[in-house]
């Protein structure tokens, strides 16, 4: 089976790993501060602050913007759920905001006035235009799960340049992986110190009461990342701009094997961007049949992603599918080819034939 995603690991990634089970240090130890002060160098961040998985980074991140009852929070409905539960995580409401087609992003200029949260998802690694915002929201996070190593004419994704935290994923098929993880950047000292409150129990270390006194001030969580987590990131973000770049050859080709079949290709990045490419989901006619046909021939495509508002979960939101024709309409056609650093020429000739024959 040809996976849809998968990590690429290298004996230095193994060895970095080994390196920290021989240590003194298993979980929060110097390979974490080391991991995100390398995190924050390269997105160009003045803090980055890691945690055990990207569910996590966005609980902490509404927690620390101080979001909660009272306040609604808008992002993309065509996203993992996470997106829009970090808002039920702190009392808030979640609220959904159609895609652009052309983008399959969230659609910046149907984001209604008077929302404290928004948190714009750079759906398949393609970033979000947050230029286009003409109401800023109290707070604004970035979800870029999929978009470490995107640009645009800000500079690279998690800067901050148009927000106040970006959330990134290390989850195996992301480009970066630390095993489970994830971390958010920010340009803020005070939101920095709220993430690390939140993520280590709400803990403050009191030194001048005793080298081993600490009160918990606030309500927090175990959300620690592991000393061997962080080391394979250490690793793993020296290959970024090896994978990203391997990830847009990959694309490219795709559009060229794929241009003369019947299907919609995803979109590509303005000039002066870069793409991320976690996923190159195309547009299908007859997805159930086509997703069954290429799952029995071995390619392991996937369907990124049910709309948020479809899960049992958000029924007490009473939303009315019918009212997100364009994520209904992608969601309807939705296919993600596999794409990874390590897939062959000869495997992506594989998918591109065994998707001609199945459509």
């Amino acid at each position: 089976m040809i996976p849809y995603g998968r990590q690429s690991i290298d004996d230095d990634d193994i060895a970095a790993v080994v390196e920290v089970l021989k240590g003194d240090w298993l979980t929060q130890g110097p390979h974490v501060e080391q991991f995100e002060a390398t995190l924050a160098e390269t997105v160009g961040a003045a803090h980055a602050v890691a945690f055990a998985n990207g569910t996590a980074a966005l609980h902490a991140a509404a927690a620390a913007a101080g979001l909660g009852p009272g306040d609604v929070l808008a992002t993309s409905p065509l996203s993992f759920a996470a997106s829009a539960t970090c808002a039920r995580y702190v009392g808030a409401t979640p609220s959904f905001v159609d895609i652009d087609p052309a983008t399959l992003n969230i659609d910046l200029t149907a984001v209604p006035d008077g929302i404290e949260a928004l948190v714009p998802v750079h759906y398949a690694g393609l970033p979000v235009d947050l230029s286009a915002l003409a109401s800023r929201p109290r707070v604004v996070i970035e979800d870029a799960a999929h978009a470490i190593g995107a640009r645009t004419p800000d500079g690279p994704v998690g800067n901050c340049a148009r927000s106040d935290m970006t959330m990134f994923s290390f989850h195996p098929v992301k480009t970066v992986t630390t095993g489970e993880g994830g971390a958010v950047t920010t340009n803020s000292e005070e939101l920095a110190d709220g993430l690390r409150r939140f993520r280590n129990h709400g803990i403050v270390r009191k030194p001048e009461e005793g080298e081993w006194y600490y009160e918990i001030e606030s309500l927090g969580f175990n959300y620690r990342m592991t000393d061997l987590q962080a080391a394979l990131g250490v690793s793993q973000l020296g290959k970024l701009e090896r994978f990203v770049t391997r990830r847009n050859e990959l694309a490219e080709r795709y559009r060229e094997l794929l241009a003369e079949l019947p299907i919609e290709l995803p979109p590509a990045a303005p000039p002066g961007w870069r793409h991320g490419h976690h996923l190159f989901p195309v547009r299908v006619p007859d997805r159930a049949n086509v997703f069954d046909r290429m799952r029995g021939a071995g390619v392991g495509v996937q369907v990124h992603f049910v709309p948020i508002y479809r899960h049992p979960l958000n029924a007490d939101l009473g939303v009315d599918p019918a009212d997100f024709p364009n994520t209904e309409g992608a969601y309807e056609r939705l296919l993600s080819l596999p794409l990874f650093p390590d897939l062959t020429e000869s495997e992506q000739n594989e998918v591109v034939a065994r998707l001609e024959f199945a459509l």
